[in-house]
């Protein structure tokens, strides 16, 4: 089986679902002749054709909304949004068109769209390619919401992104687009080679929306994650000593919420990370859930480590990631309370 990057993966899943379904193609900024800024999209126009893989005018709002039009009558436009911070012009033709159709026209109408975008920090990118909007898209009915962490997640959940008869919104944790990051920035970058989730299947397979994976099987407590801090929230389990289990969440919506019960029913602690801020994060609708679900449960208060409330700072950048030692602290709260 060939080791891939997040990006191979990436690749690999279009390749597939573009050679197994004519009505699939892909657009956006620099996505055709180039590839795309991180090469996501890679020879796929030479492939497949000017007509499946093309280059979009720097208009999100444009791309957003052809791809709707295209999606309603019977396509599967995979669009990319260069970066997640560039999407905010494309947010109304989201939220007020591409989830709404389906209840608009009584299920008449879908809209299999699915919508890609790098997101997060750790790559010195400052405030305009930093950001982490997930909780903007897990708010709005009618979206669900995606974020592999691992190269062969990244390819069985783009694969079900593609196939789903409802809009998708993919976003691509970029700090690990060519390994795994765990926070420790004085440390060498390890490639996805070394990793045994970067093993990946050539062909067709499918990881299905609304299944989280427990990565690291514990006692103690509960760490909930995704995207990168899944990778930060090991690190953490393993330089904390303490019996850490930690789920990768997958898909925010919808989600797991029965394996998260299992979990802080059996740990009876819980800590959430996540690198977007603090405030209105989904985060809090996790803790939320927690506390609704486990209650009588909980041996501590729900502990969470985020971004903070401020836009990305470029010159303080490792003060607002969350990396192992502030997710430690978290930890060593929740198992003294």
């Amino acid at each position: 089986m060939p080791s891939m990057t997040m990006i191979q993966a990436l690749n690999s899943a279009l390749d597939t679902m573009m050679s197994r379904d004519p009505n699939v193609l892909t657009f956006g900024e620099d996505v055709g002749y180039f590839g795309g800024v991180f090469r996501v999209t890679e020879h796929l126009q030479e492939k497949y054709g000017a007509k499946r893989c093309f280059d979009a005018p720097i208009n999100e709002t444009g791309i957003a909304g052809a791809a709707i039009g295209m999606a309603v009558y019977g396509l599967r436009p995979v669009i990319e949004i260069q970066f997640a911070d560039y999407m905010y012009p494309a947010y109304d033709q989201l939220v007020s068109e591409a989830a709404r159709i389906r209840y608009r026209s009584a299920a008449d109408y879908t809209v299999p769209l699915t919508v890609r975008m790098p997101y997060g920090g750790g790559i010195y990118g400052g405030q305009t390619h930093s950001q982490s909007p997930e909780a903007l898209f897990t708010h709005v009915a009618g979206l669900k919401t995606v974020i592999p962490s691992t190269p062969y997640d990244a390819k069985g959940l783009l694969i079900s992104a593609i196939e789903d008869d409802d809009p998708v919104i993919f976003l691509e944790p970029k700090r690990v687009y060519n390994g795994p990051f765990d926070g420790r920035r004085d440390r060498p970058v390890q490639p996805w080679s070394k990793h045994a989730a970067s093993e990946v299947p050539d062909g067709y397979y499918k990881i299905p929306l609304g299944k989280a994976n427990i990565v690291r099987a514990g006692a103690d407590c509960t760490v909930l994650a995704y995207g990168t801090m899944v990778h930060v929230a090991l690190a953490a389990a393993e330089d904390a000593g303490i019996d850490a289990e930690v789920i990768d969440l997958r898909t925010l919506v919808p989600l797991d919420i029965e394996t998260i019960v299992q979990s802080v029913a059996k740990t009876g602690r819980c800590v959430i990370v996540h690198e977007a801020t603090r405030t209105s994060g989904f985060g809090a609708e996790l803790s939320a859930l927690v506390q609704e679900h486990c209650f009588y449960k909980l041996e501590a208060p729900i502990q969470r480590v985020t971004g903070f409330d401020t836009p990305y700072p470029h010159a303080l950048e490792w003060d607002y990631f969350p990396t192992p030692p502030r997710i430690i602290k978290a930890m060593r709260r929740v198992m003294e309370g």
